[in-house]
């Protein structure tokens, strides 16, 4: 089968291979992924795709690092901007838009670059989801009940049922644990024995995941010298516009670190000096737990530092050359 893909000079070359190439760059917040992500593209005739759970909504700009159109440097960029705050969104429902925006890059002899540090949703378009039964409120609200007399009485009730599953999920994720035990419970199997057999990888590709691994130190400051600024630079005023335009305060985004903070400082519940406090630490925890689920993830190649330390850009360019000789020569 034929099928037109970049080369090193930038321009579409056509081969006989069996599979496409993909370019993911993961790694935690702060590490430079889109900056990095942004270089390949223009060394290899590259489109964007972005792979952050928050980019997809509007209005959230200043506390996601959201790169303005300003600065794509002519690159286009997918999955950026494409949902009201208020609107619910599934890893499964950005598999699928991903896959459709992958292959039409694909056609266009253009080199698909995934960018972004939510994993989960790398993993649901890479490996496919386990969709699971439909949901079940009435089974919802009782597990919610029992949630709310003793806390954490869900995840142990799953660890119960499911200890694979129950590993991979934090205690806090409520959310998370309510739904692999609505699926235990109305199934009768452990999620992780469904999820098995239920997966609906991506075909077609071959893929190359780049993971950015700065120092933990210097990234923490990093992060911390971020978050301050993003409150300096309005950070709260953002949040005052989206609660003006008629979106709740309840909506999903907000929960997030530095939403969720600007938000308690706007309620009179933080002053500005504990919002950013709270913010810096909720931003590091969240680095770290990105780590922890990205040193999971099979074939990840670590590039040991951020995009901007002496020696990263080559050495991507190196790699994504390689690789996209090695699928010439399939």
């Amino acid at each position: 089968m034929t099928h037109p893909h970049p080369n090193a000079s930038g321009h579409p070359i056509v081969a006989d291979v069996a599979e496409l190439p993909l370019v993911a760059v993961a790694g935690p917040t702060g590490s430079g992924k889109s900056d990095l992500a942004l270089a390949i593209a223009q060394q290899f005739h590259g489109e964007i795709i972005n792979c952050d759970s928050l980019q997809v909504y509007r209005h959230f700009d200043i506390g996601t690092a959201k790169l303005p159109p300003g600065e794509w440097r002519g690159i286009p960029h997918h999955l950026i901007d494409i949902l009201d705050p208020d609107e619910i969104f599934t890893a499964g429902e950005y598999a699928r838009l991903a896959r459709e925006t992958i292959q039409a890059i694909s056609q266009r002899g253009h080199l698909p670059i995934l960018a972004g540090g939510t994993g989960f949703y790398l993993r649901a378009l890479l490996d496919g989801l386990f969709e699971g039964p439909s949901r079940d409120q009435s089974l919802r609200d009782r597990l919610a009940r029992r949630e709310m007399r003793r806390s954490g009485s869900l995840h142990r009730l799953l660890r119960r049922f499911d200890s694979a599953t129950a590993r991979k999920i934090h205690p806090h994720d409520v959310p998370k644990v309510t739904r692999a035990l609505e699926v235990c419970l109305l199934t009768h199997r452990p999620v992780s024995e469904l999820f098995r057999e239920g997966r609906d990888a991506l075909g077609g590709y071959r893929t190359l995941k780049l993971g950015l691994l700065p120092d933990r130190d210097a990234l923490y400051q990093r992060l911390d010298k971020r978050c301050a600024a993003m409150f300096d630079g309005g950070l709260v005023e953002e949040v005052r516009h989206i609660l003006a335009l008629g979106f709740a305060a309840e909506s999903k985004p907000f929960e997030s670190h530095g939403y969720k903070q600007a938000l308690q400082f706007i309620r009179g519940e933080l002053n500005l000096r504990e919002a950013i406090f709270y913010a810096q630490r909720n931003t590091r925890q969240y680095a770290k737990r990105q780590l922890t689920w990205f040193r999971r993830e099979p074939g990840l190649v670590w590039l040991r530092g951020f995009a901007d330390t002496p020696g990263i850009r080559e050495s991507t360019f190196e790699r994504v050359t390689s690789f996209l000789a090695e699928g010439a020569r399939e």
